[in-house]
Protein backbone atom coordinates (compact mmCIF):
# COMPACT_ATOMS: atom_id res chain seq x y z
CA UNK A 1 0.00 0.00 0.00
CA UNK A 2 1.26 3.33 -0.68
CA UNK A 3 1.67 6.40 1.04
CA UNK A 4 -1.19 9.03 0.54
CA UNK A 5 1.22 11.63 -0.67
CA UNK A 6 2.29 9.67 -2.90
CA UNK A 7 -0.84 9.33 -5.28
CA UNK A 8 -1.86 12.33 -7.49
CA UNK A 9 -4.92 13.37 -4.95
CA UNK A 10 -2.09 13.65 -2.11
CA UNK A 11 0.02 15.48 -4.38
CA UNK A 12 -2.36 17.79 -5.04
CA UNK A 13 -3.44 18.16 -1.57
CA UNK A 14 -0.06 19.20 -0.81
CA UNK A 15 0.52 21.51 -2.79
CA UNK A 16 -3.00 23.05 -1.89
CA UNK A 17 -1.80 23.13 1.64
CA UNK A 18 1.37 24.45 0.14
CA UNK A 19 0.10 27.40 -1.75
CA UNK A 20 -2.36 28.65 1.27
CA UNK A 21 0.35 28.65 3.53
CA UNK A 22 2.39 30.79 0.85
CA UNK A 23 -0.82 33.29 0.90
CA UNK A 24 -1.12 33.01 4.12
CA UNK A 25 2.29 34.47 5.22
CA UNK A 26 1.81 37.35 2.29
CA UNK A 27 -1.51 38.09 3.16
CA UNK A 28 0.16 38.53 7.09
CA UNK A 29 3.21 40.53 5.89
CA UNK A 30 0.76 42.83 4.10
CA UNK A 31 -1.03 43.48 7.45
CA UNK A 32 2.09 43.89 9.23
CA UNK A 33 3.05 46.14 6.58
CA UNK A 34 0.12 48.05 7.32
CA UNK A 35 -0.28 48.67 3.72
CA UNK A 36 -3.90 48.48 1.78
CA UNK A 37 -4.64 45.40 -0.02
CA UNK A 38 -3.02 44.93 -2.91
CA UNK A 39 -5.23 43.70 -5.87
CA UNK A 40 -2.32 40.96 -6.44
CA UNK A 41 -3.34 39.06 -3.46
CA UNK A 42 -7.09 39.31 -4.30
CA UNK A 43 -5.48 37.13 -7.49
CA UNK A 44 -3.14 34.83 -5.32
CA UNK A 45 -6.25 34.22 -3.21
CA UNK A 46 -8.76 33.37 -6.57
CA UNK A 47 -6.11 30.94 -7.77
CA UNK A 48 -5.87 29.46 -4.38
CA UNK A 49 -9.61 28.88 -4.83
CA UNK A 50 -9.38 27.66 -8.09
CA UNK A 51 -7.43 25.03 -6.73
CA UNK A 52 -8.73 23.90 -3.72
CA UNK A 53 -12.05 23.58 -6.65
CA UNK A 54 -9.96 21.76 -8.47
CA UNK A 55 -9.50 19.10 -5.45
CA UNK A 56 -12.91 19.35 -4.25
CA UNK A 57 -13.56 17.94 -8.05
CA UNK A 58 -10.73 15.23 -7.60
CA UNK A 59 -11.32 14.71 -4.15
CA UNK A 60 -15.54 13.87 -5.14
CA UNK A 61 -14.54 11.73 -8.45
CA UNK A 62 -12.42 9.61 -6.26
CA UNK A 63 -15.25 8.90 -4.13
CA UNK A 64 -17.29 8.11 -6.65
CA UNK A 65 -14.42 5.78 -8.45
CA UNK A 66 -14.97 3.39 -5.08
CA UNK A 67 -12.34 5.09 -3.00
CA UNK A 68 -13.67 5.96 0.29
CA UNK A 69 -12.13 7.64 3.31
CA UNK A 70 -11.41 6.69 6.40
CA UNK A 71 -14.02 9.64 7.91
CA UNK A 72 -16.83 10.36 5.51
CA UNK A 73 -18.75 12.85 7.27
CA UNK A 74 -15.64 14.41 8.38
CA UNK A 75 -13.97 14.70 4.74
CA UNK A 76 -17.17 15.91 2.66
CA UNK A 77 -17.36 18.70 5.51
CA UNK A 78 -13.85 19.62 4.87
CA UNK A 79 -14.62 19.59 1.44
CA UNK A 80 -17.32 21.74 1.26
CA UNK A 81 -15.29 24.11 3.54
CA UNK A 82 -12.52 24.29 1.52
CA UNK A 83 -14.68 26.04 -1.40
CA UNK A 84 -16.41 28.02 0.79
CA UNK A 85 -14.19 29.75 3.05
CA UNK A 86 -12.24 31.84 0.94
CA UNK A 87 -15.37 33.12 -1.46
CA UNK A 88 -17.10 33.79 2.49
CA UNK A 89 -13.80 36.12 3.37
CA UNK A 90 -13.51 38.06 -0.01
CA UNK A 91 -17.46 38.99 -0.09
CA UNK A 92 -17.21 39.93 3.69
CA UNK A 93 -14.42 42.07 2.50
CA UNK A 94 -14.95 43.41 -0.89
CA UNK A 95 -15.77 47.23 -0.43
CA UNK A 96 -12.65 47.57 2.17
CA UNK A 97 -9.35 47.43 0.85
CA UNK A 98 -7.55 48.80 4.12
CA UNK A 99 -4.80 47.43 6.11
CA UNK A 100 -7.04 44.64 7.87
CA UNK A 101 -8.66 43.59 4.77
CA UNK A 102 -5.69 41.80 4.55
CA UNK A 103 -5.99 40.48 7.89
CA UNK A 104 -9.33 38.65 7.00
CA UNK A 105 -7.17 36.87 4.04
CA UNK A 106 -4.91 36.14 6.38
CA UNK A 107 -7.15 34.15 8.81
CA UNK A 108 -8.81 32.47 5.83
CA UNK A 109 -5.79 31.60 4.00
CA UNK A 110 -4.81 29.85 7.57
CA UNK A 111 -8.50 28.14 7.77
CA UNK A 112 -7.87 26.89 3.98
CA UNK A 113 -4.14 25.44 5.02
CA UNK A 114 -5.87 23.54 8.13
CA UNK A 115 -8.47 22.42 6.27
CA UNK A 116 -6.54 21.08 3.44
CA UNK A 117 -4.40 19.30 6.30
CA UNK A 118 -7.43 17.58 7.69
CA UNK A 119 -8.65 16.80 4.18
CA UNK A 120 -5.19 14.43 3.80
CA UNK A 121 -6.08 13.30 7.58
CA UNK A 122 -9.41 12.29 6.88
CA UNK A 123 -8.51 10.42 3.90
CA UNK A 124 -5.99 8.09 5.22
CA UNK A 125 -5.24 4.97 3.10
CA UNK A 126 -9.29 4.01 2.24
CA UNK A 127 -9.15 1.74 -0.87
Amino acid sequence: MQSALHTPLGQLTLVAAGYAGLVTLVALVTTVRRVPRPAWLDHMVWILELLLAVRAVAGLGSMLGGQRPEEMSAHVGYLVASVCILPIAMQSISDDRGTWSSGVVTVAALAVTVVAVRLQMTWGHGA
